[in-house]
């Protein structure tokens, strides 16, 4: 059976815009996911990559226009700028990383309804409420917002040094058990083509 690896960030417009494409590719397939958030904002640096308030503004400028272009394309709804971000992704991360160790609920829906929280819904992730809504969404236990703080703080941690050492430098990243590597959702096509063994 075949497996990949989504490294993302929960602040990521990319991996919102991504959708449920890649759970979708899957299913298709037989394959399974493990969702492995971490810390954008410090992989940046790591890898050559530059924090988007530091970019250049031809930089930024083109961000937008594609961001919007991609949300077009998708029919997605898209807040070029949310109301809550940055914000901060630990907690949300926590409850990721809690809801896949207990099981019971949709693990790309929740990962996709916190996304669209930031940015189409308005809401800040960092809340407790918002998260617990979106456990509740995807059919977690919502009181897993509370529960393995710690465990979650060393996997978001250890999630940032797997995503260095192997090659991550930005969200979406989908990397499968062939060490077949994609980034950005607009790579999705090509990791469902190699799956299928046609790429």
């Amino acid at each position: 059976m075949a497996h990949i690896d989504l490294f993302f960030s929960t602040l990521s417009p990319y991996a919102y815009l991504a959708g449920l494409r890649a759970e979708d590719v899957a299913a298709r397939h037989g394959a399974t996911i493990t969702y492995k958030p971490f810390d954008i904002m410090t992989l940046f640096p790591r890898t050559g990559g530059t924090p988007p308030k530091d970019r250049h503004a031809s930089r930024v400028e083109y961000r937008a226009i594609e961001l919007d272009r991609q949300a077009r394309k998708l029919g997605m709804p898209l807040n070029l700028k949310p109301a809550h971000w940055p914000t901060n992704a630990a907690p949300s991360s926590y409850a990721i990383i809690a809801a896949q160790k207990a099981g019971g609920g949709d693990m790309g829906k929740l990962c996709h309804a916190i996304l669209r929280s930031v940015w189409a819904d308005e809401k800040d992730i960092a809340e407790d409420a918002v998260v617990r809504a979106c456990l509740t969404e995807a059919g977690f236990d919502p009181g897993l917002a509370d529960s393995g703080l710690l465990v979650g703080a060393e996997t978001y941690a250890a999630n940032l040094e797997e995503a260095v050492k192997r090659g991550v430098f930005g969200a979406p990243f989908y990397i499968t058990d062939q060490d077949q590597r994609f980034w950005g959702q607009d790579r999705i096509e090509d990791l469902d083509l190699t799956l299928a063994g046609k790429l």
